[in-house]
């Protein structure tokens, strides 16, 4: 496997000017929803990358599919370049204007469509959030559980296809959307999926449209399966010697079918960075933050399981966080390791980059991974949503400082390699973006990127959706 091209400080722009008659026909339609403002724009041509800003030439604020659509019918006409852009959370690239266009933002596309408590769907606006989503459907006793750990917009997780925490019990994004409204490339809204359970009518466009990021059409609805809210919930820490120990711990709950909601690994550098962050006193070890749901006797079981495998492994007695406050506050101060971990090396960059493996290799890929960033002398830290085989190495960089960042960049390679060698994927949950185009080259084989160019042309024929990511044309 030949390694891939080494990751440039800046992607390649390539700019299409967006023509002035666009920009009048978009003002004359959004008004001040168009905006042209430099530091607007800035802020929509980033997210949480590696890579500076690449501006688009435009923003416009959508408040509805319409609206939406008006803009990509001007964009096809004039064969400008459209980036749909959520809450800016992602992590490869996504949002960088690298030919240039203009910036849909679906962030005002805030509704709860519908809720159909009885069957466990709703369907929601691009724009609404998981945690507002969770907020308003409280009170029907349902939760949708996909957490990704940035309150990320609905519409951001479908086209990255997303998961998180509570992947091994609930599934990804995948698993969970049932049905999409889409604006194609030609401005055509249309619908894919409905709110049965199954179907096996025709070609399933919603699994093509979740996880295109973006490049195949924007997604302006998401009619998704919602969960009874558990009976019970506990959830309890485990600290270990070491990170072999916690791994094999992890294995061994999987593979016995204990049926955990969520088995995160955090390292004692991620412990660390959470303790001052989050004014925690946390033992300074590996340790697996674990959560489990289902009645109070069964809940009660599964806990028993894992206690006694855990301490097989050598593991401490669980600490229990039994009401909501307290595992409110541990899992806040999971989902807020990347920015307390920032705040370690001040000026920094972080490098994060997660793959994923058959559990059963698991061990062997975090292992040889730790090794590795040790002997790298750079700063680094590990979180990893462990119970469905994928983790997180995140590096801590000075983004000015160029032996650092190839330093890094080597290390990403190495641990992608190892990935696919172990018959996993190059990405778990992040996508593709531009960050991670050579490795999905490696993954896929060429045969698979030429099918995904057809596929791309065929529904984008201008190559106008997202254009330069996930693969090159």
């Amino acid at each position: 496997m030949n390694a891939p091209d080494p990751i440039p400080n800046q992607p390649t722009i390539n700019p299409r000017p967006v023509p002035a008659g666009m920009i009048d026909a978009l003002r004359e339609r959004f008004g001040e929803r168009l905006s042209l403002a430099r530091a607007v724009r800035e802020q929509h041509g980033r997210g949480e990358s590696v890579y500076e800003a690449v501006p688009p030439e435009a923003v416009i604020f959508c408040e509805s599919t319409d609206d939406v659509a008006a803009v990509v019918r001007l964009a096809d006409q004039h064969a400008v370049p459209v980036i749909p852009f959520g809450i800016g959370s992602s992590l490869e690239g996504h949002l960088l204007a690298v030919q240039g266009g203009v910036s849909v933002d679906l962030s005002r596309m805030n509704r709860v469509v519908v809720t159909h408590a009885e069957d466990l769907t709703a369907t929601i606006e691009a724009g609404v959030t998981r945690e507002q989503l969770n907020r308003e459907i409280r009170d029907t006793g349902l939760f949708f559980p996909i957490d990704p750990g940035a309150n990320a917009t609905i519409g951001g997780m479908a086209a990255t296809r997303a998961s998180g925490t509570n992947a091994v019990r609930y599934g990804t994004m995948k698993e969970n959307v049932l049905g999409l409204t889409v604006v194609t490339a030609s401005g055509e809204v249309v619908r894919t999926g409905t709110r049965a359970k199954k179907s096996s009518a025709g070609y399933d466009l919603t699994r093509l449209f979740v996880g295109s990021e973006g490049t195949l059409g924007v997604i302006t609805e998401i009619t998704l399966r919602l969960y009874p809210l558990p009976e019970a919930v506990s959830a309890a820490i485990c600290f270990f010697p070491s990170i072999d120990a916690a791994v094999q711990t992890t294995i061994t709950i999987i593979q016995m079918g204990v049926p955990i909601a969520r088995c995160e690994l955090l390292d004692a550098n991620a412990i660390r960075a959470v303790n001052l962050h989050s004014k925690l006193s946390l033992r300074e070890a590996p340790m697996l933050l674990m959560e489990f749901h289902g009645s109070e006797a069964g809940v009660a079981e599964q806990a028993a399981v894992v206690q006694a495998i855990a301490k097989e492994h050598d593991g401490a007695d669980f600490e229990w966080a039994r009401t909501p406050e307290e595992r409110t506050r541990l899992w806040t101060a999971r989902h807020q390791a990347y920015f307390a971990a920032l705040q370690t090396r001040p000026g920094c960059r972080c490098q994060s980059t997660d793959t994923c493996v058959p559990i059963s290799r698991l061990a062997e890929s975090i292992n040889e991974s730790v090794a590795e960033a040790e002997a790298s002398g750079i700063p680094y830290w590990i979180v990893g949503h462990v119970g469905d085989g994928n983790f997180h190495l995140s590096y801590l960089m000075d983004p000015d400082d160029e032996v650092e960042r190839a330093k890094v960049e080597e290390l990403n390679v190495k641990m992608v390699r190892r990935a696919l060698r172990l018959s996993g994927t190059c990405s778990g949950e992040h996508g593709i973006g531009l960050h991670k185009m050579p490795y999905l080259v490696d993954e896929a084989g060429p045969g698979a990127i030429a099918l995904m160019r057809s596929v791309k042309l065929a529904l984008d024929p201008k190559n106008i959706m997202n254009p330069g990511k996930i693969f090159a044309l």
